[in-house]
This record gives C-alpha cells, structure tokens and sequence, in this order.
C-alpha cells in the first residue's frame, strides 16, 4: 500500500525542516504564549514591508495566516478565550506605529487593501513548537495567485526558511471560526477603539449552505450575519439589502426564514415563512409574513428547507 506522504514531503523540504522530534532543544518544547504569537506576527510584518516595498513607496502584507501544531493550537486557546482579539488589537496598534514611522521619513505609505485580516490555523504535520507564517498582499481579492509566501520555523532547528507554494496547498490546513479576526485600515494610521470586528462589522455568526443546483455542486455558500435581524430567501428574491441571505435555488422560497439576534440574552430565535423547514430533525411551525411565531435556535444548528438545501448556523 502506498504511503500517503505529508505536507513537508509534498513541498520538497522533509529532510530539511523535520528531522528526528525527540532532538527538541533539551528535549522541552517551548509554551506557545500570547506573547509569542504578538513578536511572530510583528516581526513578519516588518518582513514584509523589507521584502515588499520598493522606490518611495511602502508596501506591506494585510493578511498574515498563524499556523501551528494542533496541541499547540488547542493549549493556546483553552482558558484563553477572547486572547487572540487582545493580540490582534495591539498588533494594528503597533502597525500604525510602524507605517507612521516610514511616513514621517518622507515615505509613502498608501494600503494594498481596505482592512487587515488574521488567521490561526493548524496543520496535522506539525510537531510541536513548529510555528509557520503565510502572508497576503491583497485579502479577499478575486484575484487568484500563483504562489503564496511562506515562512516557516521548525522546532528542531529553530532556522526559520521562506519559500514559495501553490494555493492548493493551503487545503491541508485547519481554519478556526475563533481564530479569525478582521479589522479596517485606517488611512490616519491611527488604531480606533472598538474597531475590532469578524467583518466589514460586528460579526455576530455565519450561515453556510450547500445546495443542488448544478452550478454550485459541491460549493459552500456562507453568508456572514452583522445585525439582529436577518432574512434567508431564495433565487426570486428582488430586495438587495445587506441583511438578506439569498440563496441561489428555486428549492427555497423568497423569503423562507427570519433569523433574529437578541442582544439581551445572546440567543438567536427563528421564524420559518417557507413551505418545509426542519430545525435539527424537527419540523418547524409555518408563520405568516406578519406574525412570525419565534422559536428558540441555538448555533451549531442544521436547518432543512424544503427537505433539499441544507443550512447551518455557527459561532463567528
């Protein structure tokens, strides 16, 4: 049978990056702390503006991926909750410090896009302590790009090393809804209180879907919430507000549901217009337009509308 080979050996750099992983620095593998993960992203940033900028102008990453072992990953963030939006909040601030610093000097520091991105991740080829950085000039551009940069730490060395990879090799990795955090960039260089968000706002949480339509076989559809209300409707949807989720399929009806946030106690409630609506297995009561019956959905819920398009509630 045949050996699946892993991330490293699929790259080329098997001999070079993991060697023998009892050959740790005495043996002990260094805590991943906030502190660490602060100084990395800091110093790649840094990096980048070095590798990046060229005549007068500035250029810098606005994406920065933070991948590390899977027990790396899971330690760092149990019984730290809410640690990464602290990291990320002081991150921007020194940023600007940083771009304000090229600025004074004559420089011109103009964004390749209009926010900042950051990810956590981990990956299942990872030994402990490896920790590895993958930045983007452009976040969210339609853009594909032939190859990433990607820089990368092993603990058995401790020599970090930057190479290109394709895009498809991102598929090896582990995205966390909790490790993801996007903030906009302020043209004054100056970090605004409160500005923090999972979005162009406030992410509250997501919708993903999958449907069977043709076009879409095999493709997710997500769709971010950023206010208390909002409506998933279907393909003959003619409204074009922020708050509406249209689903590209006949099979759901326009509008099949309204999802309401309730600030008050953080608990999302649900009303169903369409003809079929499922709540984890359980059929839910058909309201009128005008007088939505309201009952309780907890996230990581698995709605069913029409016993064909699948769509799911998660944590931002």
């Amino acid at each position: 049978m045949e050996t699946k080979s892993n991330f490293w050996q699929r790259i080329g750099l098997q001999d070079w990056f993991l060697t023998d992983e009892t050959n740790g620095l005495n043996g002990k593998t260094p805590q991943l702390t906030p502190e660490a993960v602060y100084s990395y992203i800091i110093e790649k940033f840094r990096e980048s503006i070095r590798e990046l900028s060229f005549a007068d102008r500035v250029v810098f990453y606005h994406e920065f991926i933070i991948s590390f072992n899977e027990e790396d990953y899971r330690e760092f963030i149990e019984n730290k909750q809410g640690i990464f939006g602290l990291i990320v909040q002081e991150t921007v601030k020194k940023f600007y410090e940083i771009l304000k610093e090229y600025r004074v000097g004559g420089k011109t520091v103009e964004p390749s896009g209009s926010k900042w991105v950051f990810r956590l991740v981990s990956h299942p080829d990872y030994v402990r302590g490896d920790k590895g950085f993958i930045g983007k000039l452009l976040p969210d551009n339609n853009q594909k790009a032939e190859n990433l940069r990607v820089t990368f730490i092993p603990r058995q060395t401790g020599i970090a090393q930057t190479f290109d990879v394709n895009n498809d090799i991102l598929k090896g990795f582990t995205y966390y809804s909790d490790g993801y955090m996007e903030i906009p960039y302020e043209a004054q260089l100056e970090y605004v209180e409160g500005n923090p968000v999972q979005g162009d706002q406030t992410l509250i949480a997501r919708l993903e879907t999958i449907i069977p339509d043709k076009q879409y076989a095999g493709k997710k559809i997500e769709f971010l919430i950023k206010t208390e209300d909002t409506i998933v409707s279907g393909s003959d949807e003619e409204r074009q507000d922020s708050n509406i989720f249209k689903i590209p399929s006949d099979w759901a009806n326009s509008p099949h549901l309204h999802i309401r946030y309730n600030k008050a106690d953080g608990n999302f409630y649900l009303a169903s217009f369409g003809e079929l609506t499922t709540l984890n297995e359980v059929l839910v009561a058909r309201s009128e337009i005008n007088s939505p019956q309201w009952i309780a959905l907890p996230l990581n819920s698995r709605l069913l509308l029409n016993g064909i398009i699948g769509l799911n509630l998660f944590k931002s």
